[in-house]
C-alpha cells in the first residue's frame, strides 16, 4: 500500500545559553510545580477534612441504614475534588490525567447509582488519595516553601540589609545572640558569603521541588485517573477499531485493484476472444493474430494476479520467512538497499506479515519521496520483542504528524502493541525504528 511521504522541514529545538542548573530557578516549570506544592496544603486539609469526617459519620450511621446513600455521596463529593485536582495537575504538574472510569450502575434507581458507586475502585482510590495526599503535602509544604523563601532571600540579602540599620536599629540580620554576645551579618565578607549561601540554596531548591512534583504526578496518576485494566480496556477497543477500519481499508483497495486491474482486463480479453472467434472461418491470420494478442494479455493477467496475491500475503514469506521477503521487497526500491535478518527462528505469523508490510511501505517511501542513495533494513530480536530498523541517507525531514503514513503506519503498529519511533533531521538521515511483540 502506498504511504503518503510526510517529508518536510523540521523545527530545530531551541539552544540555550544557560545549563540547567542555572536555567531551574527562573524557569516557568519550577514556579508552576512550587505554586502546586503551596496550594496543596490547603487543598489537602479540606479534602482530607471532608474524606475523614464523612467516612466517620458515615460508618457511625451504618446501624441505621443512612450511612450507606451518605457513604456514596461523599463518593460522589470527592469524585469532584479529584475532577478539580486533574485540572490543577494539568496546569501547574503539566500532566494529562484521563477521567476515571465511570459508574457502572446495574440497575435503575437511586439504589443502583448507590450500589455503582460503592462499588467502583476509582470511588475508592479517591478516597485513598484524600487520606495520603494530606500528610505528603504537609511535608512538600514544610520542606519547599522555607528553602525556596530562605534561599531566594539570602540570595537578595546585598539589596534589602540596608533595612536592619534604617528601622531595626541594628547593624544586620543576625545570626547570634545571647543578651552577652551578638553576631550580626553586617560586613562586606559576611554579606558576600550570605549571597552565596541563598544561591547555593535556590539552585539546588528546584530540584528538591521537581522531586517533590514527580510524586505528587504519581499520586494524581494513580488514584485519580482511570484504572490499569480500565485503561486496556479503552486502548484494546481502540486498537480494535484501528484493526476494523485497516481490514476495511484493504479490502476497498483489493476490490478497486481487481476491478480497475485483472477484471477489466479479463472483460478485454473475453471479448478480443470473441472476436477472434468471429473471425476465424472468413479470416484465420487475422484470427490468429488476436489469439497471439489474447494470450501476452493472459500473461499479464496473471502477473497482476501474482501481485495482488503477494499485496495480501506473499508466498515468499510464508515459505522462506521475513529474510527472503525482506531481499524481494528490497530489491524492488530505487536506492540499494542491505537486508540483514538475525533471527534464529520466526515469530508469530501475523506479526511477520506485520513486520514485512511495514519495510514494505518503508521502502516505498524511500523510493518515492526521500531521494536517496542507500538504505539499509536491519531485523533483529531484543528479548520478547521484534524489531525493525530502516535507515536511508535520503533528505529526511520525515513528519509523523497527525494523517500522514507514518501516522497511519504507527497507529497500525499500536493495534497489536507495537511502537515507532521516527528520527529524521532535516537534511537526513531518516532512521525509522519499529518495535513489535515476538508471540512465537
Amino acid at each position: 500500500m502506498a504511504m503518503d511521504h510526510g517529508y518536510g522541514a523540521v523545527p530545530r529545538a531551541r539552544a540555550h545559553l544557560l545549563p540547567p542548573v542555572l536555567r531551574a530557578p527562573l524557569e516557568g516549570r519550577t514556579w508552576r510545580e512550587f505554586g502546586w506544592i503551596v496550594l496543596s496544603l490547603p487543598m489537602s486539609v479540606l479534602l482530607f477534612s471532608f474524606a475523614v469526617s464523612m467516612t466517620a459519620v458515615s460508618a457511625g450511621l451504618l446501624v441505621t441504614f443512612l450511612g450507606v446513600p451518605l457513604l456514596a455521596g461523599s463518593f460522589a463529593a470527592l469524585r469532584g475534588f479529584g475532577a478539580v485536582e486533574r485540572v490543577r495537575a494539568r496546569a501547574l504538574l503539566d500532566v494529562g490525567v484521563a477521567a476515571p472510569e465511570p459508574v457502572c450502575v446495574s440497575r435503575s434507581g437511586a439504589a443502583g447509582w448507590i450500589g455503582g458507586m460503592l462499588k467502583s475502585g476509582a470511588s475508592w482510590r479517591h478516597l485513598l488519595y484524600a487520606v495520603f495526599h494530606f500528610p505528603w503535602a504537609v511535608f512538600g509544604f514544610c520542606l519547599a516553601v522555607p528553602l525556596w523563601a530562605t534561599g531566594w532571600a539570602l540570595l537578595l540579602y546585598p539589596l534589602w540589609q540596608w533595612v536592619f540599620p534604617m528601622y531595626a536599629g541594628i547593624d544586620g540580620l543576625q545570626l547570634y545572640g545571647d543578651g552577652t554576645h551578638n553576631f550580626y551579618l553586617d560586613s562586606a565578607f559576611e554579606i558576600a558569603v550570605t549571597s552565596v549561601v541563598g544561591l547555593l540554596l535556590t539552585l539546588a531548591t528546584p530540584w528538591i521541588i521537581r522531586g517533590l512534583a514527580g510524586v505528587d504526578r504519581l499520586m494524581v496518576a494513580g488514584l485519580l485517573g482511570p484504572s490499569r485494566l480500565a485503561s486496556r480496556v479503552v486502548e484494546l477497543e481502540s486498537d480494535r477499531g484501528v484493526v476494523v477500519d485497516t481490514a476495511a481499508a484493504d479490502l476497498r483497495r483489493i476490490e478497486r485493484d481487481l476491478h480497475d486491474g485483472a477484471q477489466a482486463r479479463l472483460v478485454a480479453l473475453a471479448m478480443d476472444l470473441g472476436l477472434a472467434r468471429e473471425k476465424l472461418a472468413e479470416d484465420p491470420d487475422a484470427a490468429a493474430a488476436m489469439v497471439d494478442e489474447a494470450h501476452g494479455e493472459v500473461k499479464l493477467a496473471l502477473q497482476e494476479l501474482r501481485d495482488l496475491a503477494r499485496g495480501i500475503h506473499p508466498a515468499v514469506l510464508t515459505d522462506r520467512g521475513l529474510d527472503a521477503a525482506l531481499s524481494s521487497i528490497a530489491s524492488r526500491c530505487t536506492a540499494p538497499v542491505t537486508v540483514t535478518v538475525d533471527l534464529t527462528e520466526r515469530p508469530a505469523e501475523a506479526i511477520e506479515g506485520i513486520a514485512y508490510f511495514t519495510v514494505s511501505e518503508l521502502l516505498q517511501n524511500i523510493s518515492k519521496h526521500a531521494h536517496a542513495t542507500h538504505a539499509s533494513v536491519d531485523v533483529w530480536r531484543s528479548r520478547d520483542r521484534l524489531m525493525l530498523q530502516v535507515v536511508d541517507n535520503g533528505r529526511g525531514g520525515a513528519d509523523q504528524a497527525v494523517g500522514s503514513g507514518l501516522a497511519r503506519l504507527a497507529e497500525r503498529l499500536g493495534a497489536v502493541d507495537g511502537i515507532l519511533a521516527v528520527d529524521s533531521p532535516a537534511g537526513g538521515p531518516t532512521t525509522v525504528t519499529a518495535e513489535l511483540p515476538w508471540r512465537g
